[in-house]
C-alpha cells in the first residue's frame, strides 16, 4: 500500500512565496533596497575616514560638490535610460516567445533571474545616485561631499557597463529555442524527482477497515475560487483525515481547472463543518495559471505546444519539433522504474487520502499524440517519435507500460504508411516501426493479466 511520500509540504503560503519569487518585481525590488541601504551606509561612513587618508589620495577621494553632483547625475541619467532599454528589450523577447514558441513559456521568461537582476541593477544604481545626490551640500549649505559614496557611485557605473554587456549576451541566448526547451525540461524533471521519488513503493490492493467503509456517502468540499489547482499538501491532508477519522478524496487532480462552488474535495461519511473548510482551505492552492512544481504534465504541455507551433504551416520548423521530442524523451525516461500510478495514501495502516493523478499512459499520450496527429508525412518527426519510443522501450520491462508504447508504435506505423508519398521514405519508417514493434512484442504477453498502466 502506498505511504505518504516525504516531500516538502506545499500549501497556499508556500505557493504564494513561489509566486512572489518568480514575479518580475521581487528581485529588482530587493536590489533597489540594497542599493539605497548601501548609499546610506557609505554616506554615513564619510565621518569614519580620517583627514590624512583624504589628503593622501586626493585624486581618488577629492571632489568638489559641483563635480560630484555632475558625476552622479550623469550616472543616474544613463542608468535609468538603459533600464528603459532593458525593459523594452524584455517586452520584445516576451512577444517573440509568445508568438514563436508558446504563451505557456512566458512564465519562464518572467521568472528569469538573469533579466530580473539586470533590471534591478540599473534601477538600483539609479536609486543609489539619488540618495547620494541628496546628501551633497555646497559651501553655502555647509560644504559636505561624501567622497566614499561618490567613489562608490563611480564604481557602480562601471558595474552597470558590465551588466549591460551581460544582458546583451543573456537576452540573445534566452530567446533561442534550445535554451527555452532545456529550461522547461529541467524544471519538469525536477518536478518528477519530487513527485515520484525512486523509493516509492509498488501499488497494491486497497484493504483495511477505513476502505471497507467506502460505501458510505461522500460529502463535497466546494472550491472557494475559480482557477487551476496548482498544488496540494498531501501530508497535511493525511493528517487532517486521520485526526477526523475519515477519508479525503480529491475530485480534481493538480493542473485541472476548478470552478467556484464545484466540489474540489470530498469527505467520507462526514459533512464538512466551517472549521473543516477553514483547515482545508490552506491545504490546496488555486491560481490563474498552471505551475510545474507539482504538475509535471504542465511541463510536457509546454514542450508539446512549442512542437505544435513549429509544425504549423506558418512556421514549418521541423528541427525545433524534433528538439521538443528529444526533451520529452528525457522527461519520460526519468519515469523509468518509478511508480506514478499510486492513487491513495495511508497512515497507520488505514487508507486516508485518494488522489487522482496522471498515469504512465496519460503522460505518454500527452507527450506524443498531438505531435503525431500534426506530423503527417513529416519523416523526420515520425522517425524522432519512433526513436523516442525505442529508448523508452529499452528502459522498461513492465508489461503494461510496454503495451502502451506498442500502441503508439503501431499508430506511428499506420500514419507513416498512409501519409508518406515517397516509397523510400515510407519504407524507412516502416522498417523502423517494424523493428520497434518486434522489440516490444518480444517480452509483452498479450494474455498477461495486468492492470491499467
Amino acid at each position: 500500500m502506498c505511504k505518504a511520500q516525504g516531500r516538502v509540504p506545499i500549501n497556499n503560503i508556500r505557493q504564494f512565496w513561489l509566486e512572489v519569487r518568480s514575479s518580475f518585481w521581487f528581485l529588482p525590488t530587493l536590489l533597489v533596497l540594497s542599493a539605497v541601504i548601501l548609499a546610506v551606509i557609505l554616506v554615513e561612513a564619510e565621518g569614519w575616514l580620517s583627514s590624512d587618508l583624504l589628503e593622501e589620495w586626493p585624486r581618488v577621494f577629492g571632489a568638489g560638490a559641483d563635480s560630484a553632483r555632475g558625476l552622479l547625475t550623469t550616472i543616474a541619467t544613463t542608468m535609468i535610460t538603459v533600464a528603459g532599454v532593458v525593459f523594452s528589450s524584455t517586452l520584445v523577447a516576451l512577444s517573440l516567445a509568445s508568438s514563436q514558441y508558446s504563451p505557456r513559456v512566458l512564465r519562464n521568461f518572467m521568472s528569469d533571474k538573469g533579466t530580473q537582476s539586470v533590471l534591478g541593477a540599473f534601477v538600483g544604481i539609479f536609486a543609489y545616485c539619488l540618495v547620494v545626490l541628496r546628501s551633497i551640500r555646497g559651501r553655502e549649505d555647509g560644504d559636505f561631499v561624501p567622497s566614499l559614496a561618490v567613489l562608490g557611485g563611480l564604481m557602480l557605473g562601471f558595474v552597470g557597463i558590465a551588466v549591460l554587456i551581460y544582458f546583451i549576451h543573456h537576452i540573445a541566448r534566452a530567446i533561442q529555442a534550445n535554451t527555452i526547451l532545456a529550461e522547461v525540461s529541467a524544471d519538469t524533471i525536477e518536478a518528477i524527482d519530487n513527485l515520484y521519488p525512486e523509493s516509492a513503493g509498488a501499488n497494491g490492493p486497497l484493504t483495511g477497515p477505513a476502505w471497507m467503509e467506502a460505501t458510505q456517502c461522500w460529502y463535497p468540499v466546494l472550491a472557494d475560487k475559480t482557477g487551476y489547482l496548482q498544488s496540494t499538501d498531501a501530508d497535511a491532508l493525511l493528517a487532517f483525515a486521520s485526526e477526523r477519522e475519515t477519508i479525503v478524496r480529491m475530485e480534481r487532480m493538480v493542473g485541472q481547472f476548478v470552478i467556484e462552488g464545484v466540489p474540489v474535495l470530498s469527505l467520507l461519511g462526514r459533512s464538512p463543518t466551517d472549521d473543516d473548510y477553514r483547515a482545508l482551505a490552506w491545504l490546496y492552492a488555486v491560481g490563474r495559471q498552471r505551475t510545474v512544481e507539482q504538475d509535471a504534465a504542465f511541463g510536457i504541455r509546454q514542450l508539446v505546444d512549442v512542437a505544435l507551433i513549429a509544425l504549423s504551416p506558418g512556421v514549418n520548423d521541423t528541427t525545433t519539433a524534433v528538439m521538443c521530442i528529444d526533451h520529452l524523451t528525457a522527461i519520460l525516461i526519468r519515469l523509468t522504474g518509478r511508480n506514478i500510478e499510486c492513487s491513495f495514501r495511508s497512515k497507520d495502516g488505514e487508507v486516508r487520502l485518494l488522489t487522482p493523478g496522471p498515469t504512465y499512459a496519460d503522460l505518454i499520450s500527452d507527450s506524443f499524440d498531438q505531435i503525431r496527429q500534426n506530423a503527417s508525412a513529416n519523416v523526420a518527426v515520425l522517425e524522432g517519435l519512433l526513436a523516442s519510443l525505442e529508448l523508452l522501450a529499452s528502459g522498461t520491462t513492465d508489461i503494461a507500460r510496454r503495451r502502451v508504447l506498442l500502441e503508439h508504435a503501431q499508430a506511428l506505423a499506420e500514419l507513416g504508411q498512409a501519409s508518406i508519398p515517397d516509397r523510400r521514405d515510407r519504407q524507412r519508417v516502416e522498417d523502423r516501426s517494424a523493428r520497434l514493434t518486434a522489440m516490444l512484442r518480444m517480452n509483452t504477453l498479450e494474455d498477461a493479466d495486468v492492470g491499467t498502466p
